[in-house]
């Protein structure tokens, strides 16, 4: 299986989580209701008028402390009424962690399906890795454009073998027609199909060594035996994005 060498620079990217806390407080005060009910039945059960006449004075400061204490209980009711409006914003407060947990696939296996590319066959050092690959693509590119077609997919890089110095490789750009009068080093052919393992890489090419690491962890831990070759398909277009913006799906065929 091939060594997946590359220039190391070590990157970490943290992770953050949110936590959300709720608490709702009700005030309940169903003791006056009692009170009210027992002090009128004790007022008419008075029926002498004169001693009426006396008793009634305290029965009447009673209902109005008993239409008080409904007063204190419409209060809560608001209160009450406040705190599911608060509870609801909980599914707003949910969907924010949503972003975090978007992450890309790691080993996911899938099935290549060839698509017909024009080539260009290259050989790299490792320190000059990403100039060399850049040329390979300029190169592929004014060849389309000078014939006006367009291509019908993601460029893409297939590593044929690697040591310690550097490696050698296929530049494909998918098409839809065959272009014509090709140099001497391209050519019309298939890009690579089968079972296959897919992981995301998203930065700058230097700091692959990160990924391809985590890429062979991954295939010792599932004891998972590689092709000796594996591609690399740029998502973004790597002639006009930043370096360090680079987003490129790494895909490892199995035998």
């Amino acid at each position: 299986m091939i060594s997946f060498r590359r220039l190391a620079l070590a990157a970490l990217i943290p992770a953050a989580a949110l936590s959300f806390g709720l608490s709702g407080v009700l005030a309940q005060t169903p003791s006056p209701a009692p009170a009210a009910s027992a002090s009128p039945s004790p007022a008419p059960s008075a029926s002498p008028s004169p001693a009426a006449s006396a008793s009634p004075a305290p029965a009447a400061t009673p209902s109005p402390a008993a239409s008080a204490s409904p007063a204190p209980a419409a209060t809560p009711s608001p209160a009450a009424s406040a705190s599911p409006s608060p509870a609801a914003p909980p599914p707003a407060a949910a969907a924010t962690p949503a972003p975090v947990q978007t992450a890309d696939p790691f080993g996911l296996e899938t099935v290549l399906e060839p698509k017909k590319v024009v080539m260009v066959k290259g050989t790299a050092n490792w320190d000059s890795a990403f100039d060399t690959l850049i040329e390979a693509f300029k190169a592929l590119n004014a060849l389309l454009d000078k014939q006006g077609i367009k291509p019908s997919g993601n460029s893409m890089i297939v590593y044929t073998s690697t040591d310690d110095t550097g490696f050698t490789f296929l530049a494909e750009i998918p098409v839809e027609q065959d272009p014509k009068n090709l140099p001497k080093d391209m050519s019309i052919g298939k890009s690579p199909e089968g079972k296959a393992l897919k992981f995301v890489h998203r930065g700058s090419y230097d700091n692959m060594d990160n990924t391809y690491e985590a890429i062979t962890n991954h295939l010792d831990d599932k004891r998972l035996e590689a092709k000796d070759t594996f591609i690399e398909e740029y998502l973004t277009d790597p002639l006009k994005t930043a370096e360090d913006k680079l987003v490129i799906n790494v895909f490892v065929p199995l035998k």
